[in-house]
């Protein structure tokens, strides 16, 4: 009987232990960074230096990769790639941006999911009245969802860029 007690005594201290320590493991917030739209969740916003071009939407600023929202340029082997590619880099290499956010953080990429601003210039916005990408939303991001529109049908009704004047811009 002894030894039953001493047993149930050390179960309960072992649990005891556990609900001490469960709450330090369950207010880490690294589960719900994707899930939460709190703004102590974003923290690559503000002023950061562009530092590499990867292609029309994704780009590096100070080690972290970022894939432009609203927008999406063509792969490497497609008509834009080059076009859209080039122009981001004549835009934004080297530079200092402003990184906005919106209802994500991050994608399945691990990718920081942002806007991005040179001066009052949306950087994202402006290659789509370009021609040079064309408007893609996810149903969560959407802060500049119509102006990227009007500016995609504007820039496909003028038959503007490698977008929407037929020309191959990779030859």
């Amino acid at each position: 009987m002894k030894s039953f007690l001493a047993i149930a005594v050390v179960i309960a201290l072992v649990a005891a232990s556990i609900n001490a320590l469960l709450p330090a493991f369950q207010s880490t917030g690294a589960v719900t960074e994707t899930n939460s739209t709190g703004p102590t969740q974003f923290d690559f916003i503000g002023n950061k230096t562009v530092t590499k071009i990867i292609d029309g939407d994704t780009v590096i600023a100070e080690g972290e990769s970022i894939r432009l929202l609203g927008i999406d340029a063509d792969e490497k082997g497609y008509p834009c790639y080059n076009a859209a590619k080039t122009r981001i880099e004549e835009l934004i290499l080297g530079k200092e941006v402003y990184l906005e956010s919106d209802a994500e953080n991050k994608d399945q990429y691990s990718r920081y999911l942002r806007y991005l601003f040179i001066g009052n210039q949306n950087v994202n916005l402006q290659l789509v009245k370009e021609g040079l990408v064309v408007a893609r939303f996810s149903p969560e991001n959407t802060k500049y969802k119509e102006e990227i529109l009007v500016a995609e049908t504007a820039a496909r009704g003028a038959g503007t860029g490698c977008k929407w004047n037929g020309t191959d811009w990779n030859k």
